[in-house]
């Protein structure tokens, strides 16, 4: 690939984990989503979402996680490192970018017989305590990029080699003049411009059974006069059984669409947090507990931003306080200087100047 003067742009091949849901391939979207025209992105995913890669014009390989796959972890190991060397073979990466919480032997294997002249390792900082310590040395690495939780700056933990090590703002896949408004919003997703709706969006399911929580809120919103659209994830393994008046949508990303409801309902993963802050939506947080990091902690940040509650929804009582809490603070309007939400644009910044590149 090149730019517009023919000169060959640099390749970055961005890896990414299969978390629990879209999370981790929509940060190396987003990185890739500033690469574009400074840089040829090449993703190597391990969700099995290609197709949204494609659909945002990028190329992308695809090998199935080894927690949906029944080879050995050695034996997938194996197939990590030949797989991806061929990938590198292809492509001659200049920078290799992992986003997960634990890089592979694979990877690094690959990464040394193939060659990769630039490791970069992005990662998040909230994690739940107690969390097994990862048998993997930074200095491995060329950069390690921390994601910061809410109202995170940049900043520089470690300068001097073997590795740089950065914490980057809240990173969101899109750009603010790229969500759209209510209206236009409504119209794309062929809802009424007129009503109260509410978005629903739990999870893929993969990890946690969402459809008894989601049946019992739903139930709640509606007796309060609200539509409900379900936001179904285009990863997850089964589709949950929703009533007939319940609206099922299946976009991406959903970012862009926000806008169009008047309340949101979901988990507090890291990109949903760092979207509702840039939409400015009021929201339930329904914390997922299964998984590495803290959803709760996460979710009361965002709740000090914009009007939010934040609740297991374990209990009709709960679910009933969680609900009456947000009908009440519907209407706060949000004060203050906006939030840094840049980390994209540093984390693109911190990648290409490891090989002598401007944005």
């Amino acid at each position: 690939m090149t730019d517009a003067k023919g000169t060959r742009l640099p390749c970055v091949v961005l890896f990414n984990i299969n978390g629990s849901g879209m999370g981790h391939l929509t940060t190396c979207l987003a990185y890739a989503n500033r690469l574009r025209g400074h840089a040829r992105p090449v993703f190597f995913s391990l969700a099995s979402a290609i197709e949204m890669i494609h659909d945002m014009g990028f190329e992308a390989d695809y090998l199935v996680s080894r927690f949906w796959s029944r080879a050995t972890s050695w034996a997938w190991d194996q197939q990590l490192a030949m797989r991806l060397g061929m990938l590198f073979e292809r492509v001659r990466p200049d920078v290799v970018v992992f986003d997960g919480t634990w890089p592979y032997r694979g990877l690094l294997h690959a990464a040394s017989v193939y060659g990769a002249p630039r490791l970069v390792w992005s990662n998040l900082t909230l994690y739940k305590k107690g969390m097994r310590k990862v048998p993997v040395r930074e200095d491995n690495f060329d950069l390690v990029i921390r994601l910061g939780e809410i109202g995170c700056a940049f900043s520089v933990e470690q300068e001097a080699p073997p590795v740089r090590k950065v914490i980057i703002p809240p990173v969101t896949l899109l750009q603010d003049h790229e969500l759209l408004d209510r209206n236009a919003a409504r119209d794309a997703l062929g809802l009424r411009r007129e009503g109260r709706f509410v978005l629903f969006s739990l999870g893929p399911g993969n990890l946690k059974d969402v459809a008894g929580i989601g049946r019992a809120l739903i139930d709640e919103m509606k007796a309060r006069g609200y539509s409900v659209v379900w936001a179904r994830t285009p990863i997850s393994v089964r589709d949950v059984e929703l009533p007939d008046d319940v609206t099922p949508i299946s976009v991406y990303p959903l970012a862009r669409y926000l806008r169009a409801f008047d309340l949101y309902v979901g988990a507090a993963g890291y990109n949903a947090c760092c979207e509702i802050l840039q939409a400015r939506i009021p929201s339930l947080f329904v914390p997922n507990r299964q998984v590495a990091d803290d959803q709760a902690a996460r979710a009361a940040m965002v709740a000090s931003s914009v009007p939010a509650v934040v609740s297991s929804c374990e209990s009709a009582e709960q679910i009933s306080n969680a609900v009456g809490t947000l009908m009440a603070s519907r209407y706060v309007p949000v004060s203050g200087p906006s939030l840094d939400l840049s980390g994209a644009d540093h984390a693109a910044d911190e990648i290409l100047a490891l090989i002598g590149v401007q944005r």
